[in-house]
């Protein structure tokens, strides 16, 4: 007997994915667990695995389709079987069985070429637009009732309109464009930056940290991250700093549950990293980043961020984040006001570290410097406390012994 198998729900409010792939085609053998599908959800791919074995017998979408949970994805069953038209996302239409002398009455009134209605219904579809020959009455021998015309009248309400056929231009006013469909990545990133704009109160505070002592002790420990083959970049110093400042300042590791209205503050430090791809934005996350040795850290964002680039991560990869750092500097740039990835509740841009003119003792010094910009959820974080939290971060990057402190934490 034919199964078919329906988008599921994974979780995380994802309610629909692109088809990116498709592993089998129509009359393939497939087994249980054989994926038959690349299907990209929030950001990551994933392979569909089928729950059952037995003939390919219908692919119910083309590839690039967007398809919603629920909906039905594949048919399998014996070879030779047919596959019936996918029902609804919601379960199959019901449709009731037609009455024999309702039935048999409308046959004769086909064959009469009349309709079997009384003056006073017939004047009712005249009133509100019904056609009588396209109503199926229920009264005795298929006579027409005045609710089979209002009801006719309701359904065909329902009924959507034809869409318009649209003509997309190639050219505007000024000249050529090219039309990109906003898919997989970029949509999904489209979508959460909207939900965090239009839920959480931004606020950015911009400051800067002296980043001398950052740069001696990132020249002093890189052989020793060299000889185990990994590339020691300033990034693992600030999720250390940052962890460090988030233990005196717990209301930012945090996320906002806007349907309790609570907010959750979490007792474990889940650091996000956004990693830039041609495609978007993708936020793993490094968890448990306090337990975590300074090398253990740069060694496990490196691999992330890769995954992210190769689109190999897994689902479990972009979950459970506490709070998330955007590296600008590795690109370059002054300032920024990046948007928290909601529901956490703020996030840190780091900006170019470099030599910049700044005034010391009424004198102007060269000075390499660190630009830190923190967004916040000023429902949750006031002014103040976000002011203590960077004075306190900046400390942890320009103070040796307290930068000490911090690479030590969790080795």
């Amino acid at each position: 007997m034919a199964k078919q198998f329906r988008f599921p729900d994974v979780g995380e409010g994802i309610t629909e994915g692109e088809i990116v792939r498709w592993l089998v085609k129509e009359g393939d053998e497939i087994k249980v667990d054989q994926a038959f599908a690349e299907i990209e959800t929030d950001k990551a791919i994933v392979e569909m695995p089928s729950p059952y074995a037995g003939t390919v017998l219908r692919l119910h979408f083309n590839e690039k389709d967007i398809v919603k949970v629920g909906q039905v994805l594949i048919t399998v069953g014996e070879k030779g079987e047919v596959a019936a038209e996918a029902p609804p996302a919601g379960g199959p239409t019901i449709r009731a069985e037609e009455r024999p002398a309702a039935a048999a009455a409308r046959t004769a009134k086909a064959e009469a070429g009349e309709s079997l209605a009384t003056p006073k219904v017939r004047k009712l579809a005249q009133e509100i637009g019904v056609d009588l020959k396209t109503v199926q009455g229920t009264g005795p021998q298929g006579r027409i009732t005045e609710e089979d015309v209002r009801a006719a009248k309701e359904k065909a309400a329902q009924i959507p309109a034809k869409p318009a056929i649209k003509v997309k231009a190639k050219f505007d006013f000024y000249g050529s464009i090219e039309r990109l469909p906003l898919r997989g990545v970029r949509r999904a990133t489209a979508k959460r930056m909207a939900e965090s704009a239009s839920k959480a109160a931004h606020v950015t505070h911009f400051d800067e940290a002296d980043a001398t002592v950052l740069a001696k002790v990132r020249e002093r420990m890189k052989p020793a991250a060299a000889a185990q083959g990994i590339k020691l970049t300033y990034l693992p110093f600030v999720v250390k700093t940052l962890i460090a400042a988030l233990k005196l300042h717990p209301m930012l590791n945090a996320t906002m549950d806007d349907e309790e209205q609570e907010i959750l503050i979490k007792k474990y430090y889940n650091i996000g990293i956004a990693v830039d791809i041609p495609e978007g934005l993708i936020v793993p996350v490094v968890k448990a980043a306090d337990q975590k040795s300074l090398l253990d850290l740069a060694k496990e964002i490196q691999t992330l961020a890769n995954a992210a680039r190769a689109r190999s991560l897994d689902l479990a990869d972009l979950k459970g984040g506490t709070f998330s750092i955007t590296n600008v500097g590795m690109i370059g740039g002054e300032a920024a006001t990046p948007i928290i990835n909601y529901p956490e509740v703020a996030i840190l841009a780091t900006m170019k570290i470099a030599d910049r003119a700044r005034v010391e003792n009424g004198q102007v010094k060269v000075k390499m410097t660190l630009p830190l910009c923190l967004s916040f959820d000023h429902r949750v974080i006031d002014g103040a406390e976000a002011a203590r939290f960077m004075n306190d971060l900046k400390k942890m990057i320009e103070d040796e012994a307290s930068l000490t402190a911090a690479l030590k934490a969790g080795d």
